[in-house]
């Protein structure tokens, strides 16, 4: 199995290609350039580094989100685009599902955080047992506060990992009660590779989409949608009057 692998959800731009139990390739840059200007480039070098064929690639993982609004569609253009061009699947994996399989393997609970800004994150809380992936709270936008009170709630150690923990780390050392600790800088952010393991184990589980098919997972409005309905009755009044 072969699965190519492209993450643009946050600051990070991530791509990876993964054959069978192997991450041939893997390029991320978190460095100021949009990834508009980085993610074609960086699956061309992987492309040209590795001699890939693209036709040999069983299908493109691609994180649905959440995450920045401009960074999933981009990255939902760029694995569309591929997907139609070679006639291939799309594997849809939540950004957060990716980030946790960053830290595969920790003994207690998965907890990533993605700042969603306005005092929110993006998370989810995962645990692995027995060589598998247990989805706890499937990913959602809460306030930290609130995402504090279920942890606590749940008495056990938890990791936390994500662009939200320099965000809120003193907010959640405040007012945790139960043994925590923050990923390491190589563990804290979206991982390409990470994102196309977790995307082989839906693969085989039939979990596909076409080109068609594929939207990202926002799971809250954009800017200009909240401000949209946020219109007083007054500025309502005076469009309808054509004012």
């Amino acid at each position: 199995m072969k699965i190519l692998a492209i993450d643009s959800s946050g600051l990070v731009a991530s791509v990876a290609l993964l054959e069978d139990e192997q991450v041939i390739a893997e390029y991320s840059i978190n460095y100021k350039k949009t990834h508009s200007q980085t993610l074609v480039p960086m699956l061309d070098e992987i492309r040209k580094m590795t001699d890939l064929d693209l036709t040999t690639v069983d299908a493109i993982a691609i994180a649905k989100g959440p995450g920045s609004f401009t960074g999933l569609r981009i990255g939902s253009a760029t694995a569309k685009g591929l997907g139609l061009a070679l006639e291939k699947p799309l594997i849809p994996v939540g950004t957060v599902e990716g980030l946790a399989y960053n830290v595969w393997g920790y003994p207690g609970l998965v907890c990533p955080i993605m700042d969603a800004r306005r005092a929110q994150v993006y998370t989810g809380i995962y645990r692995f047992t027995d060589g598998s992936f247990k989805i706890l709270k499937d990913q959602c936008a809460v306030s930290v506060e609130e995402l504090v009170g279920i942890l606590n709630g749940m008495g056990e150690q938890v990791l936390f990992l994500g662009d939200g923990c320099p965000v809120y780390r003193e907010l959640i050392a405040s007012s945790i009660r139960v043994p925590f600790a923050f990923a390491p800088a190589n563990m804290n952010r979206q991982r390409a590779a990470s994102l196309g393991v977790r995307a082989m184990e839906l693969y085989r589980e039939g979990i596909t989409e076409t080109t068609d098919e594929h939207r990202p997972e926002y799971l809250r409005m954009s800017q200009a949608e909240r401000e949209s309905m946020q219109k007083t009755p007054l500025q309502d009044a005076g469009s309808a009057n054509g004012q």
